[in-house]
């Protein structure tokens, strides 16, 4: 009797569980490039009350064979899963806000001592020190002319090379590193160039930037030279649901991930839509239906509690 007890408080633990992430769902229904997450059940342990036996009609009284009977233990949480669909484009206007239209995330990695070291585009990003995967664009240029997130995080990508004659620019698709203004020749008027910085090198000027479909970053000096600064590269997940969220809107890779390749945005990771951010996923309908019945299944396991409790009374009322 006792057993529907412990399942019954299984059933509020579990229940509560996928509240909470209900709750974190519908607390995120506002927040950039945020996936919603789904809580899965699972029956609980077994015990059998009869063991299953083969039939034996060969020998003289022999019997058919019997099925076990089990009795379970309750639910719990076997899973929590995220939909890694993409969401709905929302035009902000400003021309560094981007978002990936596919599968692809952005390379990122924090001002720590990895940032100044570039990676190789045949390197497996589980391997390389410091970076994270993010799905929001919210981007601008700092004071030293680098393209970064709102949180500080280096974006990385393909290097330009020099232009041609055409101005034409190719880039160095072997490597990828932060992405920053380039140096500027000396023929370039002064109005269009920085003073030398701390290392002595002498930056462009710019004061606009466009970030193209193909993910390249341009900026414009105030001459209106055209800068080519790089082109912004997207990483490409074996296993989405095995990356791991982290506080700030950034994935780190687990140890299920499998590989995460780096490519260059197009058909396969996606194409980047500039001045637009990714909406949340989060299906305010699903979720409120969802929480109605986390709700209805949260009362009914307080039910078989209280009856269990009941029956109990009634066992120690028997003698009187």
């Amino acid at each position: 009797m006792v057993r529907s007890m412990f399942a019954g408080v299984a059933g509020l633990r579990t229940h509560q569980s996928k509240l909470d992430v209900i709750g974190n769902n519908i607390a995120n229904v506002n927040t950039w490039g945020y996936k919603a997450g789904s809580a899965n059940f699972m029956d609980a342990l077994y015990t059998n009350t009869t063991n299953s036996t083969g039939g034996n009609s060969t020998v003289a009284g022999g019997l058919g064979g019997i099925n076990a009977s089990q009795v379970g233990y309750g639910v719990r949480m076997s899973s929590i899963s995220r939909d890694f669909s993409k969401s709905t484009p929302y035009q902000t206007g400003h021309d560094l806000d981007i978002m990936i239209d596919g599968t692809g995330f952005l390379i990122v990695r924090s001002s720590s001592g990895a940032a100044q070291t570039p990676i190789t585009t045949d390197t497996d990003l589980a391997n390389a020190e410091g970076v994270s995967l993010s799905r929001v664009g919210i981007l601008t240029v700092d004071n030293e002319g680098y393209l970064v997130d709102s949180n500080g995080y280096y974006v990385y990508g393909f290097q330009p090379g020099t232009p041609d004659q055409d101005g034409n620019v190719t880039f160095n698709t072997g490597e990828i590193n932060r992405i920053r203004i380039p140096n500027a020749p000396d023929d370039v008027p002064e109005t269009d160039k920085l003073p030398a910085d701390a290392e002595g090198n002498v930056r462009y000027k710019c004061s606009s930037y466009r970030i193209m479909s193909d993910g390249t970053v341009v900026g414009y000096t105030q001459g209106e030279r055209k800068v080519t600064m790089g082109k912004i590269a997207l990483a490409g997940a074996q296993n989405v649901n095995g990356l791991q969220s982290t506080s700030g809107y950034y994935y780190q890779i687990g140890d299920n991930t499998g590989a995460c390749t780096i490519g260059e945005s197009g058909a396969i990771l996606g194409s980047i839509l500039s001045g637009y951010l990714e909406m949340p996923n989060v299906d305010l309908a699903k979720e409120f239906s969802e929480m109605i019945t986390t709700q209805r299944g949260y009362q009914a396991n307080t039910k078989i509690i209280t009856v269990t409790d009941e029956m109990l009374q009634e066992l120690v009322n028997m003698k009187r």
